[in-house]
């Protein structure tokens, strides 16, 4: 192998029936693939087909370039019609993330990305206010101030969408940023935009959630992680995690601990996409872990 990476991941998604398996297990046979990981899941209610599979190569007989491998591909792709990627295992997505004030999920993914944790690059940092500059400076990222107005609302998200693109980046991921965004955006990013929301969607939207969930005396606060729709907070949910709490917790306690769950579990999330097990299905997603 001249170019490419000793280890490769191909996911697909396509209609079920009967010989997926045996054509892309074959075709990597033939080829002198050897398997590392392989997951696959049927749902059997939408009728589709979900598989992920890594793989390195043990043999001559091994394509020498990417394209050359995906060439090969070419053929059973069409045969099945499936929607696939196929990428080297060291490719790492480009994120662009987007905060308002609260830095709790914007430094753990930094620290997580710094460290060699997270398999990702990050184009930048973007957010509707200036108190984080610092921090994201300090990691030698730049920072797009973008002020949110009623008036200017529309520059605004262009202003955003052009850094998105100008970066070449795969997802933006909204790391506590309190703004709403607007159904043209959501569909322009369709599938590429991350959220963490902190609680169990639906419960506790809008302002002072942890206030309201003392309030209750819940027994339970979480994190949710999904894809952004024009659903507010009610796209498809990647991750979720939970604390047990009890009546001596006050709000601000209830803030503390709901402020770790939300950077792990929008860490695992951002993850899990980076590393390709993360795969949309209608209203839900289908994660291989």
């Amino acid at each position: 192998m001249s170019d490419i990476s000793p280890v490769f991941i191909l996911t697909l998604s396509c209609e079920d029936r009967v010989g997926i398996v045996a054509a892309v297990t074959g075709h990597l046979a033939r080829l002198g693939g050897f398997i590392l990981d392989s997951q696959q899941y049927a749902d059997l209610d939408a009728g589709r087909f979900f598989l992920r599979v890594e793989f390195r190569p043990t043999g001559s007989a091994f394509p020498e370039t990417l394209e050359q491998l995906r060439a090969g591909f070419a053929p059973i792709v069409q045969r099945f019609e499936m929607e696939w990627e196929l990428l080297p295992s060291a490719h790492k997505p480009r994120l662009l993330i987007a905060v308002s004030k609260g830095s709790h999920c914007l430094n753990d993914l930094l620290h997580r990305w710094q460290t060699g944790n997270l398999p990702i690059e990050i184009a930048g940092i973007v957010s509707n206010h200036d108190d984080l500059r610092r921090l994201t400076e300090w990691h030698g990222l730049p920072f797009h101030h973008l002020p949110v107005t009623t008036e200017a609302r529309a520059a605004q998200e262009d202003a955003l969408l052009s850094i998105f693109k100008a970066g070449e980046c795969d997802y933006l991921v909204l790391a506590r940023y309190m703004q709403v965004l607007t159904p043209g955006l959501v569909e322009k990013l369709a599938g590429k935009c991350i959220n963490i929301h902190h609680s169990f969607l639906p419960s506790f939207k809008g302002a002072r959630p942890y206030l309201r969930a003392h309030e209750r005396g819940v027994k339970l606060i979480g994190a949710t992680a999904h894809f952004v729709t024009s659903d507010l907070d009610e796209g498809p949910i990647i991750e979720q995690d939970v604390d047990r709490v009890d009546h001596r917790a006050t709000e601000q306690e209830l803030v503390r601990i709901g402020r770790d769950i939300e950077a792990r579990v929008l860490a695992r999330a951002v993850r899990w996409t980076a590393e390709r097990r993360v795969f949309l299905n209608g209203s839900r997603t289908i994660v291989f872990r």
